[in-house]
């Protein structure tokens, strides 16, 4: 389990500023260190919609800080480039233009080293405006360096789609191990019925979707201490589970017939045999391993399979203290709704959780590609059902 990084109430401003210049430094470093093994071809590659180039990530970041920080509060800050607000705004409609997600791969220029000039370009102002901000503004820094982190995540499992599909399936890093020394026991742990509160409550770092902490009645359940296993997911393919249709949501039947889907993403089958492309290459299927890259549609089939169900969103906030967590990204059968008393944020900011709240699933916990200090109980992450590129995995609870 990972650790969350606190602001004390308690903590003056000098000490705040200085504790968050070193996070700065250390978040913005820990983004080159997850690209040093890539080579420059494979900074702009984007095989998909929702697989963006390693670039644009280092980019995209560096412009969060620029357009947020610098542009309205250095003075007389002049930018990096003019163009540069249009290439690398993800989704702000507030802020201008922006490419659009489809045709980040289309941009050969500007180079990668020009991408790492910019970088440093931007740190070396951020370095110098950190120590002036105001409470209001280390509030929101510390928001820009979470959002950092979110897209360190993001840049490893990009890159892991990049070179996972490449005929050649070349390593990432082969020292990157994508299973943890976690519960690996098949017991259950009942949770008995009752009203429970979630939801974060605290001074520490939180998203705006993690609020209001809010009570919930919930009817007794037992859920598993440990994740599905990669062989019990085997079992679900050889007895025919991707053929037969009462196991599936009706929209999750129609995406495996209309897109072929027979196993994971990333497994094949070779001469009779699971492989899996790991980021340290392609390996032979631990099957005691979790189970990971599955879509909600797969993790759904297979608890109908099993005899099972998915827990929801607050079952496993309530129980995930009974069990280990953080290895993969755990799904549960809630939409991903506002809690009580949510409010979205005046300008840009408003825009950065609650605009999604449609048609999305909800996962919780991490996993072995989120950085330390970014991962808590009332974390909520959100994709639509039939995604499966993040590092997903599946945890039962008895119907």
């Amino acid at each position: 389990m990972h650790e969350t990084s606190t602001i004390s109430a308690e903590e003056v401003p000098n000490n705040i500023s200085q504790r968050l210049l070193d996070k700065y430094n250390e978040v913005r470093n820990h983004t080159l260190t997850i690209c040093a093994p890539l080579r420059t071809e494979d900074f702009v590659v984007q095989p998909i919609v929702d697989v963006s180039p390693p670039k644009w990530h280092m980019a995209h970041t560096t412009w969060f800080f620029e357009e947020f920080f610098l542009s309205p509060h250095y003075k007389n800050y002049k930018r990096f480039h003019p163009r540069y607000a249009f290439l690398f705004n993800s989704y702000y409609e507030t802020v201008g233009e922006r490419v659009l997600r489809p045709n980040r791969g289309n941009m050969s220029r500007p180079t990668v080293d020009e991408i790492v000039e910019y970088r440093k370009y931007v740190d070396a102002h951020m370095r110098e405006i950190i120590p002036t901000l105001s409470n209001e503004l280390l509030k929101l820094l510390e928001l820009g360096l979470n959002h950092e982190q979110q897209h360190q995540e993001l840049l490893l499992t990009d890159i892991k789609y990049i070179l996972g599909h490449n005929p050649l399936f070349p390593p990432y890093d082969e020292s990157f191990s994508e299973v943890l020394d976690s519960e690996r026991s098949s017991d259950f742990v009942a949770i008995n019925v009752g009203i429970y509160e979630v939801g974060h409550e605290g001074d520490d770092f939180n998203f705006d979707n993690e609020r209001n902490r809010h009570k919930v009645y919930l009817q007794a359940f037992e859920i598993q201490k440990r994740l599905v296993t990669n062989e019990e997911f085997m079992r679900f393919i050889d007895a025919g589970a991707y053929q037969a249709s009462k196991y599936w949501h009706s929209d999750g039947w129609a995406w495996v017939k209309e897109n072929d889907i027979y196993a994971p993403l990333y497994w094949h089958k070779i001469e009779g045999k699971w492989y899996r492309y790991a980021m340290a290459g392609l390996e032979v299927i631990d099957p005691n391993a979790p189970v990971t890259h599955v879509s909600m549609y797969e993790a759904f089939a297979y608890a109908e399979w099993a005899g099972m169900r998915l827990p929801t969103e607050f079952e496993w906030e309530v129980a995930s203290e009974h069990f280990q967590w953080g290895e993969r990204w755990e799904h549960t059968n809630s939409a991903y709704l506002p809690y009580p008393g949510f409010q979205k944020a005046d300008g840009a900011i408003g825009e950065y959780n609650g605009k999604f709240m449609v048609n999305q699933m909800v996962l919780r916990g991490a996993s072995v590609a989120t950085p330390v200090g970014h991962s808590r109980p009332t974390y909520r992450n959100f994709f639509q059902p039939n995604l499966r590129w993040q590092f997903t995995g599946i945890r039962l609870c008895k119907r």
